[in-house]
């Protein structure tokens, strides 16, 4: 039986995150419960959390240290009966959880109370890290309390950080004016604006895979693709988030964020180095280079349908949800990027809910080869990177049918993710990031506001606009189709599992 003390796998290099205390505002949420602590529990056993780790959970829910630990202790051993669920190991390790599980504090705490900063204020005696795992018109008044409170204040060699989740804003004007109130509290440098799409192994990869490999590198241009497209596809209806929902769509949703930070990863220049400047300087060049989808842009919302052969209701038949709602459920634009790579290159996204398959992939489609010699024989290449479920990617490549006739077949090779790698959740290396203060992975002020001012004028055309309908289970509105179609393009169909 190992220590305690001690992680799991005891870390004994610099994958080891410095020693911190993790302030979780809304420590009874479903984020906390479903993601923050399965991540946690990984980064315990693999050795990168220190024995100096410590968490604080603050809600305004009444509780006590050991029942919140009861509670997560079900929480997680339920995980293990749920295939459904996003975190599904076999088994919950007994000695890394109680690594976790012995360094929970349960804080009791109004949001919006000086008293419960002063509280903090008392606990905390190092280096702390605040995580926002609130509603979004929590942000302002959480990161104004943290200043005035002297929590955000980096002296003694201590540092002090705060991680932000989405919706960061619900348009241009409003992500400006939460960036500005922030930032009087705190420096851009102890901002985390996290996405956690960006924590998927693929997505990592990118830019190993774009800029370490001779083999592809060169071919990444307009010269040689024809068109790429970033789908985000979910099975799931809004499963009691209505209310939410209705002020939000599909477009705010996903665009701005999920959907461009893919897009970033797979379109941007090469940075200068991987320092997280540099990185995130060349997201914010790429974001800057989008030109506005007008006329490019359709928009979508499920009706009743069938998912795993079973009825289900549409949108407007939800509860929670107005008879004439106007909010899409899908979103699919065609986008250009005016830099030199990408003169005349559409980039096709999608997102939508009640689609026919659960899935989050890029597909690079390359054009047909120069040489004749095999007339249409010679199919199109395309690199499929797969983030969700899984990872990995798939290549096609032509290659010669055996017998005596010169005749083509397609080949696909596979390289999927590691079957020992953990059951991530999406967030572990981005916490270990965090602790670490590299923020290549996170956000600036400047990308936030960059990628709204791009989907500003579709929330204007789009207020009162209608939405086109598609049936639960299928691969979308029939717009969608049009919408590439136009250009000779097709989308990568969604098969239902």
């Amino acid at each position: 039986m190992q220590d305690s003390e001690t992680p799991a796998t005891p870390g004994t290099g610099p994958s080891v995150a410095p020693a911190c205390t993790l302030v979780v505002f809304g420590a009874k949420g479903d984020l906390t419960q479903r993601l923050l602590m399965p991540a946690l529990y990984n980064l315990a056993g693999a050795g990168h959390l220190p024995a100096g780790f410590r968490v604080v959970g603050v809600d305004h829910n009444e509780n006590t240290d050991a029942g919140w630990r009861e509670a997560l202790t079900e929480t997680m051993q339920g995980f293990t009966r749920d295939d459904t669920a996003e975190f599904h190991p076999d088994r919950i390790d007994e000695a890394t959880w109680r690594f976790v599980c012995e360094r929970l504090r349960y804080h009791t705490g109004d949001f919006d109370a000086p008293e419960t900063y002063r509280a903090l204020d008392g606990i905390l005696d190092g280096s702390a890290i605040f995580y926002l795992a609130v509603s979004a018109r929590f942000f302002g008044p959480v990161i104004d309390h943290l200043g005035a409170a002297g929590l955000l204040d980096e002296t003694d060699g201590r540092f002090r950080r705060v991680v932000v989740e989405k919706p960061f804003g619900s348009d241009l004007a409003s992500a400006r004016a939460l960036n500005a109130r922030i930032l009087k509290s705190a420096r851009e440098e102890q901002i985390f604006r996290i996405d956690h799409f960006l924590g998927k192994e693929t997505v990592q990869g990118i830019l190993a895979l774009r800029f370490a490999n001779r083999l592809i590198e060169p071919a990444w241009t307009g010269e040689h693709i024809d068109f790429i497209e970033i789908t985000a596809a979910e099975t799931i209806g809004v499963e009691g988030r209505a209310r939410f929902y209705e002020t939000t769509g599909a477009l705010r949703d996903m665009v701005p964020n999920h959907l461009f930070q893919l897009l970033c990863m797979i379109a941007m220049e090469a940075p200068a180095s991987l320092d997280a400047e540099a990185v995130r300087d060349a997201k914010a060049a790429l974001i800057a280079a989008i030109r506005p989808p007008v006329g490019d842009a359709v928009r979508g919302q499920y009706g009743a349908g069938r998912e795993d052969g079973r009825p289900v209701p549409g949108y407007r038949d939800e509860a929670d949800v107005a008879a004439g709602s106007l909010t899409e459920t899908y979103v699919a634009l065609s986008l250009a990027i005016d830099t030199p790579r990408w003169q005349g290159v559409p980039f096709y996204l999608r997102t939508g809910k009640r689609l026919a398959r659960r899935r989050t992939e890029i597909a690079i489609h390359f054009k047909r080869p120069h040489a004749e010699l095999f007339g249409v024989g010679a199919a199109p290449n395309v690199l499929r990177l797969f983030v969700d479920p899984g990872s990995g990617l798939a290549g096609s490549l032509n290659v010669k049918r055996p017998g005596p006739a010169m005749a083509l077949d397609p080949a696909v090779a596979t390289l999927n993710g590691s079957a020992d790698a953990l059951p991530g959740v999406g967030y572990e290396s981005l916490l270990f990031d965090a602790m670490k203060g590299d923020g290549s992975l996170f956000q600036r002020a400047d990308m936030i506001e960059g990628a709204w001012a791009v989907v500003d004028s579709l929330i204007a055309a789009w207020k009162d606009a209608p939405v086109a309908d598609y049936p639960a289970g299928s691969d979308g509105p029939v717009a969608a189709d049009t919408l590439l179609n136009r250009r000779g393009h097709a989308w990568t169909p969604l098969p239902a599992e």
